[in-house]
């Protein structure tokens, strides 16, 4: 019996001369490593951060010393941090490759205590690039980086939930203050008379540096409510008046019952604006909302959802969908939520509520793409 040969072409894969270059970023020294590949010993300098000439001069240096050619590609790596992206769109600009890594997602040793200083985390970023350009795209997760233009879009909806985040914040402080006085009442407009009126346990009033303090903390609610009106009366403004299709994206989700303005603006200039998934798995991972199993011989079990995704769109997705039960109760989604979950104990119908806002997520997206409704969803009037 004849055995057929096999219909794979066996080739071997001959990297190009490249120069490999990782950062280890600082507030006042950046660590740099080269190397040509592996097998070699990296180049290791430190220079002033943000010192983009002598990062230059570093980079032509490095290529005298492996015997590189000048115009060597050169292919490099950092972490993504608290320097944002400027350095990628530097670096893209003087024609290098550049990759920004999401740092969670860095093979790490598992043992309990390990080495670690700058030193070691540029040899290790060195040796997985040389992986990840050899083929070896799961050695660590790439951020997608986006545009000017689309990072700039998305400092109103950012600025708008710090904001509120920081309002909230100071009411709970002035609460906390009244509640150790043993005060309690629903805070208003007309605060600054009614703390004066208030009485303690004893019926004294309350004391004067307290008051002052109250009326200090009452004044930045003022102020904090002030600019969040500003920032809502802009974005209103933007969705009556720009054309730009991101705005349009916006304005099409506003379309279905149970989508806001703060939903359809975080989920447009956040998500779905700028980014270009390719199925619906993208989307799932991206929020952070797919499961993670863990299975081990006999042991099989569930640990949640990842959270290795956008925050921002994660919190609202679950949100969204609470609404989208509420005011889409026809839909297929919403009725398929109740016939699983619907009669459970709250905890199953928490954990319902994930899976709901991740289909209802991929839903919204293939809206956008191919105008489909989704399923039973009524649309506003």
């Amino acid at each position: 019996m004849t055995i057929p040969a096999a219909t794979r072409l066996l080739q071997s894969s001959v990297l190009a001369p490249e120069l490999y270059l990782a950062f280890e970023l600082g507030q006042a020294r950046w660590k740099l490593g080269f190397t040509p590949g592996l097998g070699q010993r990296p180049r290791e300098r430190t220079i002033p951060a943000r010192d983009l000439e002598r990062l230059v001069a570093e980079v032509a240096r490095a290529k005298e010393r492996f015997g590189l050619p000048p115009g060597t590609p050169v292919v490099s790596c950092y972490e993504a941090g608290r320097d944002g992206v400027w350095l990628h769109r530097f670096l893209v600009a003087q024609g290098i490759a550049s990759h920004v890594v999401d740092s969670a997602s860095i093979e790490v040793n598992r043992r309990r205590r390990r080495a670690k200083s700058d030193r070691l985390d540029v040899g290790k970023l060195l040796y997985q690039l040389v992986r990840y350009r050899a083929g070896e795209r799961k050695v660590w997760s790439v951020v997608h980086v986006p545009t000017d233009a689309a990072e700039d879009g998305r400092q109103l909806h950012r600025e708008l939930l710090t904001l509120k985040r920081d309002r909230a914040r100071v009411t709970n402080r002035i609460k906390g203050l009244l509640a150790n006085q043993g005060v309690v009442f629903e805070l208003g407009a007309d605060f600054p008379a009614v703390v004066t009126q208030v009485r303690r346990w004893d019926g004294s009033s309350l004391p004067p540096g307290l008051r002052t303090r109250l009326a200090r903390e009452w004044a930045k609610v003022g102020l904090l409510t002030e600019q969040i009106h500003h920032l809502e009366a802009e974005r209103r403004e933007r969705l009556r008046t720009a054309v730009e299709p991101e705005v349009d994206q916006v304005r099409q989700l506003l379309r279905l019952r149970g989508i806001g303005e703060n939903s359809a603006w975080l989920y447009v200039l956040e998500f779905f604006g700028w980014r270009g998934f390719r199925n619906r798995r993208e989307v799932g991972g991206l929020a952070g909302l797919t499961p993670t199993p863990y299975q081990s011989g006999e042991q099989s079990r569930e640990q949640g959802i990842s959270k290795a995704g956008n925050r921002y769109i994660r919190a609202m997705a679950i949100e969204i969908a609470w609404g989208w039960l509420r005011f889409q109760p026809e839909s297929v989604l919403s009725q398929w939520y109740q016939a699983r979950f619907g009669q459970g104990s709250s905890r199953v119908r928490r954990i319902g509520i994930v899976a709901l806002a991740r289909r209802l997520l991929v839903e919204l997206w293939r809206y956008l793409e191919t105008g489909a409704v989704p399923a039973g969803a009524v649309l506003k009037a």
